[in-house]
């Protein structure tokens, strides 16, 4: 009887620590509790159907004061992105700093890099091809974070932007993606990390800056069609209805 009864409760240890096991999420990605350069990551973990840990500092969106992140980056343990954020820390235990890093890691992870060597690096064109067009955005020098120019003339600057600089750029991706791509993708014939990269350029700017953008994208019919692909993906769609609000 005893003996019995030991077998059913090792069972249901192992069982419940089974579990437990298999609840427990493989990775932890640690940001700020905003979009900025982790919700890539996000969006493609969302993707890939991958539990993970969402590890976000609290922030002070007023002062930008963190305490966890201040805590974190004094213990040492965001050294692999110079006592930044993001990292992303595997399941082997390695921590990976940078965002694009992090990004292409996961990409490649679930699938979304295509499958040869030269897929790889034709996706990997159009995402940087979409990181032109934000680092162009940021030298204009028209945000609010920009020094040394009144608001009227980053008010002009803006204008010149979303009015001509932006529309003529993303026009010439148009033209890559109608030849790289086919309906919906920006490459082949199914989703690559390229196609989240465009639907974060197009979809998941500033709220401020949504209506421009869309404005500008007006005449990019493949871009748009990549970026309503990409959101109408179930895991997605999942993931932008509960995440938590942002500004950034």
């Amino acid at each position: 009887m005893t003996t019995r009864l030991g077998l059913v409760l090792l069972a249901s240890l192992s069982s419940a620590a089974l579990a437990l096991a298999t609840s427990v999420p493989q990775y932890r990605l640690r940001y700020f509790d905003i979009k900025g350069a982790a919700e890539t990551s996000r969006i493609i973990f969302a993707l890939g159907g991958e539990e993970y840990d969402d590890d976000r500092f609290a922030i002070d969106q007023a002062t930008f004061d963190s305490p966890t992140f201040k805590e974190a980056k004094e213990s040492g343990e965001l050294k692999m992105n110079l006592n930044r954020a993001p990292v992303l820390i595997a399941p082997s235990g390695a921590t990976i700093g940078q965002s694009k890093a992090i990004e292409r890691y996961l990409a490649r992870k679930f699938g979304l890099m295509g499958e040869t060597a030269e897929d790889e690096a034709m996706i990997d064109c159009i995402a940087e091809h979409c990181r032109d067009v934000k680092d162009a955005a940021m030298r204009k020098g028209f945000s609010r974070f920009a020094k040394g120019k009144t608001d009227e003339e980053k008010a002009e600057l803006r204008k010149e932007w979303f009015e001509s600089d932006m529309p003529t750029m993303l026009g010439k991706i148009e033209d890559v993606v109608t030849e790289t791509g086919s309906p919906g993708y920006a490459y082949g014939e199914s989703t690559s990390y390229a196609d989240v990269v465009i639907w974060a350029l197009l979809r998941d700017c500033m709220a401020a800056d949504l209506e421009d953008t869309a404005k500008a994208a007006e005449k990019c019919t493949a871009l748009n069609a990549i970026a309503d692909q990409l959101a109408a993906n179930v895991g997605v769609a999942k993931y932008l209805k509960e995440r938590p609000e942002s500004m950034w």
